[in-house]
């Protein structure tokens, strides 16, 4: 079975997750700087596959697209043309820095870790991925 790739994206970072093969547990991967993140796929895929990409979707507490929509909608463009047999779904990633904060927290990270932007964008991503997975398991 292939691997989910799931992306927190941010102007600065994006936050990179799996699942393993079996599609049951989500890992936090890496975080990319934005210009890099193709080249990042394309080598990830040299030596395992992907069945399937979970981009975040930031959405306001009323459910409006965030500031940042246009150019998650650039990056799912993009995704698609230079990938096009890899299938796209979106998640609802609100509050997941929050939880990611929180995760850290209660997983005892120093207040040095709690700050790396880094570090939050991945774990992001993590449960972006998990939410999917969790969503996947019940339909």
């Amino acid at each position: 079975m292939a691997r989910i790739m799931a992306f927190d994206y941010g102007s600065k970072r994006i936050g990179i997750a799996v699942t393993d093969p079996l599609q049951m547990i989500a890992t936090g991967l890496e975080t990319v700087h934005p210009n890099l993140v193709i080249e990042f796929i394309t080598n990830y895929l040299k030596t395992e596959q992907i069945e399937m990409f979970v981009i975040g979707e930031p959405l306001q507490m009323d459910s409006t697209p965030s500031e940042i929509t246009p150019h998650i909608v650039g990056f799912v463009r993009k995704l698609k043309k230079l990938f096009p047999d890899i299938p796209q779904e979106r998640m609802d990633e609100r509050f997941t820095s929050v939880m990611a904060q929180r995760t850290m927290i209660e997983g005892g990270a120093s207040k040095k870790q709690r700050r790396n932007k880094g570090l939050i964008d991945t774990i992001s991503a993590t449960i972006i991925l998990q939410s999917y997975l969790e969503r996947k398991s019940y339909l």
